[in-house]
């Protein structure tokens, strides 16, 4: 395999570019006998092939004479001839075989198109050739720029085999992940990486030195992390090139000539393991190959290229057969696997994901493509009160668990305790005891081993186990009646919201005495459960039990403090805003609380298929590029409409709920980025109105886009009766609330920028395609791939180390340091100060303020801008967002305050509550490498590791190093994404 110069742009002497007709790869060392080998200019010897001569001259031709029709015919037949005659002259020379010089083929190629009257194009070819040649020689004299002397050692390839450390190679794949980079130096990565080697040491271990090497200097400068993902790069490139026997190696230069090799081995490896759909190898793969953009793996940070290396990539036998580009395109493939014109949506697709200016959601990741593309992220089911319907539920949970699935589940029909069993004469133990069974089934069936299960259970106010259902998470009491692994929320009507404004009583029921309460909502609810209070008053129903809505309320909160659970979570505007009303009632929300879709017990089982927008992406010139969030939305829902067709169902009532309504939900990520790039402090009336203004055009884009798709592929089924069908979109439902709420108890801005009369047209006579649209998720592992903050999230903190599978990895805010770097004030005794100040600015007194401001921390923003934000976004959401509420310094009234207001501002959910402690410990040292290190803690955090550590870190003084983030993405935490 030959390889021609084809890019005056490409850096490296040893790629294919940069050698006109050179191959990149010593794989095939081994030739027949008689063969003609070619000795490369880095001394490799590859077989003599006539295909990248082809090519080489090829490109000539067409540099002289363009790319017309009648040119091209031309082109072709002369170029097969001279390419014939180069071939014979090799071949009569050495007719037992022989070996070549690279530069004695290129100086046929030139001979040949003399001889043949193709002045004009031989001399292109020369002073290309002269060209590359001054790029060799600078790209020569870079790397001697490195003056280390690298050891003359042996080391261990993967297939046991012993050779020479190649010193020059090292040095070019460091040139290579340092390239382009600002204050980023090479050879300080090398020295430090040479200390650790040794004669003998394996390839891999030469690789991980590098990594390690670079990730150290993280902290100093962000942009080592994209040159340590540079240097990772170079292993997968080798792992998974090596396997599928396409090459050795691999630089980044040479990868524009290996990736479409490395595509079409994999899937005909793929294919052959039973790793892959078979039928990806019906598209066009030469065409897919072509497609392929080799220097977008130079996006990616070291957090991101890691986590996708440990959990994304397909393997077989542990070894990563999937490279970057292949992956995100086997993605795009198996997203348009199902469309007309397949080969041109699978490009279209892939150039979306691979921008990172939109991601699909983490099971559509994992799956896409495979033989059970189990593509959704979160499933809502009810659970009825009857043995066979609970246990029923609980196969439910496992079989949607094992293949990637988020779980919320209903159990508000499940009676209470105390009450009668008809069947046996007997009384109910209540809802606990089967809750205790639904988390021990999360945790023995995880999802697809590559991350836990993950289950909500929800249960509404009124339910007589309300109070023991508050305590689930407690690590004190009879632990048979504790569910230490599952997450729990309030389902909460309008009415007790109003009782606790109003400080009036509170009446718990047993729903096997109160059906019909878990169907009604809004003003339907409020007459009825009255009506059920007075029966109660009147003896009429025995089990019952009167509390002080305000005393619930606040141990509601309390638990919400102490353990992180149970969430508050809003009935009333998740059902009366709801398109789909007039099909069923929405009973709970889902793992991440951002999903309102009905659910029906033992019928309807709500699926939801999910992807965000990457926000900052689209920031432009300090403005949000309306063009191209246009572009990128309509993309990304017709990505979205599609996994509901290509979905592998685990569950039948999944499949039937998810095929006859369509639900998806297109969300955003990397919002605090975009404050960032437009110069805007998070607590600020600014960014409260981009907040706005953002969501106002993704709904707009969204909306249109899903009426498009049902002109284009007709309405879902349910779509006659929707509140879509009425010409009533989200931002008109608002009134639906403010009436069965009333007037005095909702403050919601219902301001308009655009042209919503023309979608009401549109959208009544096109239909819409899908009944929900909108949903913003946490994000979690999507932002770490891309590299930018989680979905609405304000910074964490702007120095600290972030906990997940793949690791531990130190994460610097990139914005700030520029900014740091610009004023003079970025040196290490400011890295000192931020891992002393666990990331904060605040008490930094030579930081300006306006910086303090920009980059104020999560816990240094006061909850009522992430609530305003959040109101302003949720007005044009059909369903809702996964909202963490971020208070320092807790207390009861803050937390009262705080979630009183999220309800007034109409929020349908709230997620995680991080509740700070108001003191921390003192730091007796700073300068340490104890990278896991924990200062101070938070409370109410989202796993059981980040409990340990909110109490170490209230115990324990010591040596602190980089903050430790509470674990925000947490595995529990990334269900939905």
């Amino acid at each position: 395999m030959q390889t021609t110069e084809t890019d005056a742009s490409a850096k490296n002497p040893h790629s294919p570019e940069a050698s006109a007709l050179e191959t990149g790869s010593s794989a095939i060392a081994a030739t027949a006998p008689g063969q003609i080998r070619v000795i490369k200019r880095n001394g490799k010897v590859v077989p003599y092939t006539s295909d990248k001569i082809a090519v080489a001259m090829t490109k000539a031709f067409l540099a002289v004479e363009g790319g017309t029709a009648a040119a091209s015919s031309r082109i072709h037949e002369t170029v097969e001839n001279l390419t014939d005659q180069i071939a014979a002259t090799f071949k009569r020379r050495m007719p037992s075989g022989g070996t070549i010089h690279i530069e004695e083929i290129q100086d046929q190629v030139e001979l040949v198109l003399m001889r043949s009257g193709e002045q004009k194009v031989a001399r292109s070819y020369v002073l290309y050739r002269e060209e590359r040649a001054r790029a060799r020689d600078e790209d020569e004299q870079e790397l001697d720029g490195m003056k280390l002397e690298i050891p003359a050692i042996n080391v261990t390839a993967r297939d046991g085999s012993v050779q020479p450390l190649d010193g020059k190679r090292i040095k070019t794949v460091v040139a290579e992940a340092c390239a382009d980079l600002t204050d980023v130096d090479g050879e300080s990565i090398l020295k430090e990486a040479l200390r650790n080697l040794y004669d003998g040491v394996s390839l891999d271990d030469v690789n991980t030195s590098l990594v390690i090497s670079a990730r150290t200097l993280v902290e100093k400068e962000p942009n080592y992390s994209f040159a340590t993902a540079r240097l990772l790069l170079d292993k997968l490139r080798a792992e998974a090139l090596s396997y599928l026997s396409v090459a050795e190696q691999a630089t980044q230069a040479e990868m524009s000539d290996y990736y479409a090799k490395a595509l079409s081995a994999f899937l005909n490896f793929g294919v052959e393991k039973e790793l892959v759909d078979p039928e990806l190898l019906n598209f066009d793969l030469e065409k897919l190959g072509a497609a392929i953009l080799p220097e977008r793996d130079l996006q990616f940070s070291y957090l991101g290229l890691q986590t996708l290396y440990d959990r994304y990539f397909i393997h077989h036998e542990e070894n990563r057969i999937e490279l970057p580009q292949v992956f995100f395109m086997r993605v795009a493939m198996g997203l348009a696997i199902e469309e007309e014109q397949r080969n041109e949506r699978a490009i279209e697709f892939y150039r979306l994901l691979s921008s990172f200016d939109y991601m699909s959601s983490t099971p559509t990741l994992f799956n896409a493509g495979t033989l059970r593309p189990q593509l959704s992220s979160c499933y809502l089911t009810s659970v009825p009160d009857d043995l066979h319907g609970i246990y029923g539920a609980m196969q439910d949970n496992a079989m949607l668990s094992k293949f990637a699935g988020g779980l919320g589940n209903d159990w508000t029909p499940v009676r209470s305790l105390g009450s009668h069993i008809k069947g046996t004469n007997g009384k109910s133990q209540g809802v606990v005891p089967f809750l205790k069974v639904a988390n021990d089934t999360a945790v023995a069936v995880n999802q697809g081993g590559k991350r836990k299960g993950a289950v909500c259970a929800y249960l509404e106010t009124w339910h007589l186990d309300i109070e023991e259902f508050l305590e689930l998470r407690k690590n004190t009491g009879d632990d048979r009646r504790r569910t230490h692994d599952m997450n729990t929320a309030n389902w909460v009507p309008d009415l007790f919201m109003k009782r606790v404004f109003t400080d009036a009583d509170w009446t718990l029921f047993s729903p096997a005495d109160t059906p019909d309460l878990h169907d009604l909502y809004g003003q339907a609810f409020e007459e009825r459960y009255q009506a059920y209070e007075t029966m109660a008053a009147n003896g009429e129903i025995k089990l019952s039990k009167k509390v002080k809505a305000l005393d619930l309320w606040r141990k509601m909160l309390g638990m919400l403090f102490e353990t992180g659970h149970p969430w508050v979570t809003f009935k009333d505007p998740c059902n009366l805003r709801s398109p789909q009303q007039h099909a069923g009632v929405v009973h709970s929300s889902n793992l991440c609380t951002e999903i309102t879709l009905n659910t029906k017990p033992g019928e309807e089982i709500a699926v939801c298929n999910l992807g965000s927008v990457n926000l900052a992406q689209h920031i432009v010139d300090g403005k949000l590029d309306e063009s191209k969030l246009e572009k990128t939305i309509n993309t990304a829902v017709r990505m979205l409409d599609n996994v509901i067709d290509i979905n592998y169902y685990s569950v039948d009532t999944a499949k039937n709920s998810n095929l006859r309504h369509r639900p998806v939900g297109l969300g955003l990520m990397g919002f605090q980025d975009a404050l960032y790039k437009m110069r805007m402090a998070y607590s600020s009336k600014e960014a409260v109105d981009f907040a706005d203004r953002s969501m106002e055009l993704i709904s707009y884009y969204a909306i249109n886009a899903s009426s498009d798709l049902a002109a284009e592929r007709g309405a879902y089924s349910t779509f006659d009766g929707s509140l879509w069908s009425q010409g009533i979109l989200p931002i008109d439902s608002i009134e639906i609330l403010k009436k069965n709420r009333g007037e005095e108890f909702i403050e919601v801005d219902q301001s308009t920028t655009l042209d919503w009369d023309s979608v009401r047209n549109k959208v009544k006579s096109q239909g819409m395609r899908n009944s929900n649209v909108m949903a913003i998720a946490p994000t979690a592992t999507i932002a770490n791939i891309t590299g930018v903050s989680q979905s609405i999230e304000p910074t964490y903190q702007n120095l600290y180390v972030k906990s997940n599978l793949s690791g531990e990895f130190t994460v610097v805010n990139p914005h700030l340091i520029h900014d740091l770097k610009e004023r003079g004030l970025w040196d290490q005794v400011m890295v000192n100060d931020l891992k002393y100040y666990e990331g904060s600015l605040a008490k930094i007194d030579r930081v300006p303020a306006d910086l303090k401001a920009l980059y104020a921390t999560a816990f240094e923003v006061e909850p009522r801008w992430i609530v305003d934000a959040a109101s302003r976004r949720q007005k044009w959401i059909d369903q809702a967002q996964s909202l963490n509420l971020y208070i320092a310094g807790a207390n009861g009234k803050k937390l009262d305050i705080t979630y009183r207001m999220a309800w007034y501002r109409g929020l349908k959910t709230t997620y995680y509550l991080r509740a700070l402690a108001a003191t921390t410990t003192e730091k007796s040292t700073i300068d340490t490498g104890a990278l896991n290190a924990v200062s101070a803690g938070a409370t109410g955090s989202s796993s059981s590791a980040a409990q340990a550590d909110s109490a170490q870190a209230s115990t324990e003084a010591g040596p602190a190093a980089v903050p430790k983030a509470c674990s925000l993405d947490d595995p529990d935490c990334e269900a939905c994404q």
